[in-house]
């Protein structure tokens, strides 16, 4: 996030897109709610009539994978009524002349005819945004889980650089992370091709910092991303895998190849709090300890870094997972040194969590501020470059990383997987309130699973009328790369021609239905969009 979450209380208008934010994001969920109560305007655009839409001054209803021609619309119209901050395009930014020979092209007729939306409710949705400031957009995975998810970000950026929503107090961007410390596990290097801080693997200088701190060569390429583990796996490049707390035969789209995936490999290791689906395919189970169970910090989705404290000591053989890293790394490390001199196995011997950050704050310039004293009551927002920061509520307040804000042109395109006469719909994937991801948790919450006990296919009222579909009817919903079973939900918070289903139920395991198209800069799968076919068991 580009702003804070305590910010929501300065923006005027709250451009919601792709994200069902009070069901998965509650707490930011009840400050929009907030807001729109002291009079903020709310757009909400989502193929489904989510929670926000009933609080929403608008709601639109793209069609799934079209949010680039709905942004460039919105981009266009405001050029054409002079709503851009002309002083900051001016000042701030670059390469808005070639930038606007694409804009100029996504008419408002052309734009409603792609996306599905009104024309009219395209011009009130640019004409509050960019009117009605400061504004921030809001965006989660409705936006990156897709083949364009990449262009969509950076349309969403030309959006916030040509109004100057960007850098000031309510005026923001702010992706809402889809799991606890997905932003500190980012911010600390569980991205292939960067170390702590994005700092690039590929860059020499870089590399040559971490060389240095651990006394190792690094290789110089990337690793490998989720995906093409598992297609290493299945082609037998990939030989072993170690998964930690991630219950991928489930969360990961085409399920049945991820499965077939890993019983390929020669030897699996899965670290676990319970007996998941992916830890019975597991040759080594590994007791992992619970966040109760541990101290460290969490970096939340406004760049926060907080505290941690361990309430209980690990049950059993329970180890945390730095722990168990650093077992296994000093057996590897004692091997190695056989014939690598130059290894330091010294490195594996940390005694608390506060070492690790301490290491953490001395290579990352973002975290070289941070000190477990410094965030013991709270927690600071990074970049937080020396021991006296106070931090950094809001990015890009005077300038931009890479200087000036560039803007990207990109077009609209279709998504991997469209309907056809086979398969007529497009399913939609996401969660809801009561159950997370893969219920390793909550689905052993009695009380959760009563309230939400089984899938339900959402489907509209007259997509259900001419399959002779009525509420709460077994339907059989399949794909190119699988089928399940699941009882209808009959309602309208869906389009026409669009079902949704959430990932969370393993007797009827959505993800064999999704498509694992990804996207060619980020390498997200898109699990937001595929073609299916609806039957009436």
């Amino acid at each position: 996030m580009t702003n804070n979450i305590a910010d929501i209380d300065n923006c005027q208008t709250l451009f919601v897109i792709g994200s069902n934010t009070t069901e998965q994001h509650p707490v930011i969920g009840t400050r929009m709610r907030r807001a729109v109560r002291r009079g903020a305007k709310l757009i909400l655009a989502d193929p489904r009539a989510v929670d926000l839409a009933s609080i929403a001054t608008l709601y639109v209803r793209q069609r799934p994978g079209t949010d680039i021609a709905l942004l460039n619309g919105m981009a266009h119209i405001i050029l054409k009524e002079g709503l851009e901050d002309k002083e900051f395009v001016a000042q701030r930014t670059e390469g808005f002349d070639e930038w606007r020979k694409v804009i100029e092209t996504y008419t408002p007729a052309r734009v409603s005819e792609i996306t599905g939306i009104a024309v009219d409710d395209l011009f009130t949705a640019a004409r509050l945004y960019a009117g009605n400031k400061p504004s921030t957009i809001f965006y989660a995975m409705g936006i990156t889980q897709h083949t364009v998810g990449h262009n969509n970000v950076l349309t969403i950026a030309n959006l916030a650089l040509l109004t100057g929503n960007i850098g000031k107090p309510g005026a923001g961007v702010d992706p809402l992370r889809g799991q606890n410390n997905v932003q500190g596990s980012c911010d600390v290097g569980a991205l292939p091709a960067f170390y702590t801080g994005y700092q690039r693997v590929a860059d020499e200088a870089a590399r040559a910092k971490f060389e240095n701190a651990w006394g190792t060569k690094l290789p110089s390429k990337p690793g490998l991303v989720v995906g093409e583990m598992m297609r290493a796996a299945r082609d037998g490049t990939v030989k072993a895998m170690w998964i930690v707390g991630e219950n991928v035969a489930m969360s990961d789209p085409d399920s049945k190849h991820v499965v077939e995936a890993m019983n390929k490999l020669d030897f699996l290791v899965v670290s676990e709090l319970f007996m998941t689906e992916t830890a019975q395919l597991a040759d080594v189970v590994l007791p992992a300890a619970s966040f109760a169970e541990k101290d460290g910090t969490f970096s939340n989705t406004e760049r926060r870094v907080q505290r941690v404290r361990k309430a209980i000591e690990p049950i059993g053989e329970c180890r945390t997972d730095w722990q168990a890293v650093c077992e296994v790394a000093k057996r590897v490390s004692g091997f190695k040194l056989q014939v690598e001199s130059n290894l330091k196995p010294e490195t594996w011997n940390y005694e608390a969590a506060e070492q690790i950050m301490q290491e953490i704050a001395s290579v990352t310039p973002s975290y070289a501020g941070i000190t477990y004293a410094r965030i013991d009551k709270k927690g600071l927002q990074w970049p937080i470059p020396t021991k006296d920061h106070p931090g950094t509520p809001i990015l890009h307040t005077e300038k931009f990383t890479r200087g000036k804000g560039l803007f990207s042109p990109v077009e609209h395109q279709e998504p991997a997987e469209n309907p056809d006469a086979q398969f007529p719909f497009t399913l939609t994937t996401g969660r809801i309130l009561q159950h997370y991801h893969t219920r390793s948790l909550t689905g052993r919450v009695a009380g959760l699973d009563q309230l939400a006990p089984e899938e339900r296919v959402e489907l509209h009222p007259d997509d259900a009328a001419r399959l002779g579909v009525n509420d709460g009817d077994w339907l059989r919903v399949s794909s190119r790369r699988g089928q399940v079973e699941a009882r209808a939900w009959v309602t309208d918070r869906v389009g026409h021609g669009v079902v949704f289903m959430t990932f969370h139920y393993a007797d009827a395991l959505t993800n064999a239905l999704t498509n694992t198209a990804v996207d060619p800069v980020a390498k997200i799968p898109e699990l937001k969009v595929c073609a299916v076919k609806v039957e009436k068991k």
